[in-house]
C-alpha cells in the first residue's frame, strides 16, 4: 500500500479584470479626463496580469488624486504634495510591489515639486502618473503651475502674469530615467505609454493632458485633432530616446508640444543600490537579519 501523501495543489490564481480592480464609482464632474486616465490603468493592468495584492496606488491631494478610492488595490490618500516620499518608503521597502503615484499639476508642480525632484533623482521604482489639467479645479478654478500667461482665475481675475513651468524640461532636469506625454482623448498613445512607463526599471513619469471641463474648458483643443488641433506625436526613428540634449530640445514649445517618450535612460534604482549593500552587510556579519544590523546601528549611536 502506497504511503506516499497527496500534496494539496496551489490555489488558481484569478485573472486581474476591471471588475476585481473597481471599487468606488468615480465622482468625478462629467467629461472629466480623468475618467479616461482611470480606464486606461484597468485595461494596461490587465494586460500584464500583477499579482493584485502587489499593486499600490499612492496619490495626494486634488481631483486627480482621488485614484485609490476607484481602485480595489492597496491604496493611500496623502497629504498635499507628499505622496511621492510615501509612495518611496513603500517601494523601498517592499519590493515585491508595484507603486503607482498619481497626482495633478499642483500636486506634482507646486507643493510638491520638490519631492518630485528628489524621488526622480534618486530613481526610486515606482510609476507617477501627473494629470495636468493647467488648473486647481477642486479649489474651483485658481491658478496653477502650468496655466498659461492670462488665464483667467479667482486668484488672477485679470489674468495670470506668472510665467507658467515647462513641465518636459523640468522632468528632465530632475533626473527621472523615463519621461512620457500623452494625452486623455488619445486612449491607444496614452495605454501605450502607461505600458512602457511601468515596465521601465526605475523612476518613470507620464504626464498626460487631462482637460477640466467645468473650470478650463478647452484648454488643449489645440492638441485635440477633432477640434481642428494637431497631435504632434514624436517619431522614435528619428528622436534618440537615450540623447538628453535632444530631449531637451523637443521641450522647446509645448503649445500644443510633441507626444510621446521624451527620455528613457536605463540606470540603477535605488532600490537595487540599497538592496546590494544591504545583502553585502548581512554577508560581512555572518548573515544576521536586518532588523540585527538595525539594533547594531543604533547601539553604535548611543
Amino acid at each position: 500500500m502506497s504511503t506516499a501523501i497527496d500534496t494539496p495543489a496551489a490555489p488558481a490564481t484569478e485573472k486581474l479584470t476591471k471588475k476585481a480592480l473597481t471599487a468606488d464609482h468615480p465622482t468625478w464632474c462629467p467629461g472629466c479626463g480623468d475618467f479616461a486616465v482611470l480606464n486606461i490603468f484597468y485595461r494596461v493592468l490587465e494586460k500584464l496580469q500583477y499579482p493584485h495584492e502587489n499593486i499600490v496606488c499612492v496619490a495626494g491631494i486634488g481631483c486627480s488624486s482621488r485614484f485609490p478610492y476607484f481602485m480595489n488595490t492597496h491604496g493611500i490618500h496623502f497629504i498635499h504634495g507628499r505622496a511621492l516620499p510615501l509612495a518611496t518608503g513603500i517601494s523601498l521597502s517592499r519590493p515585491d510591489v508595484h507603486v503607482f503615484v498619481f497626482g495633478g499639476d499642483g500636486d506634482g508642480f507646486s507643493i510638491g515639486g520638490n519631492h518630485l525632484n528628489h524621488a526622480a533623482r534618486k530613481n526610486i521604482k515606482l510609476t507617477y502618473v501627473i494629470m495636468d489639467n493647467f488648473v486647481y479645479g477642486l479649489t474651483k478654478k485658481q491658478t496653477s503651475p502650468t496655466s498659461p500667461i492670462g488665464f483667467k482665475s479667482k486668484t488672477d481675475p485679470t489674468g495670470s502674469i506668472d510665467r507658467p513651468i515647462n513641465p518636459m524640461r523640468q522632468l528632465l532636469a530632475s533626473g527621472a530615467t523615463f519621461i512620457a506625454r500623452t494625452h486623455a482623448a488619445q486612449v491607444k498613445h496614452m495605454e501605450a505609454m502607461f505600458e512602457r512607463a511601468i515596465l521601465h526599471d526605475g523612476f518613470s513619469v507620464v504626464e498626460c493632458l487631462s482637460e477640466c471641463v467645468m473650470f478650463y474648458s478647452g484648454a488643449f483643443d489645440d492638441s485635440t485633432p477633432r477640434k481642428g488641433g494637431t497631435y504632434d506625436l514624436i517619431d522614435e526613428t528619428q528622436h534618440d530616446v537615450t540623447d538628453e540634449t535632444a530631449a531637451f530640445k523637443l521641450a522647446e514649445n509645448l503649445a500644443p508640444g510633441k507626444f510621446g517618450v521624451y527620455y528613457q535612460v536605463n540606470r540603477p534604482t535605488k532600490n537595487a543600490l540599497e538592496q546590494k549593500w544591504i545583502d553585502e552587510t548581512q554577508s560581512k556579519l555572518g548573515g544576521v537579519s536586518q532588523k540585527e544590523i538595525l539594533k547594531k546601528r543604533f547601539e553604535a549611536m548611543r
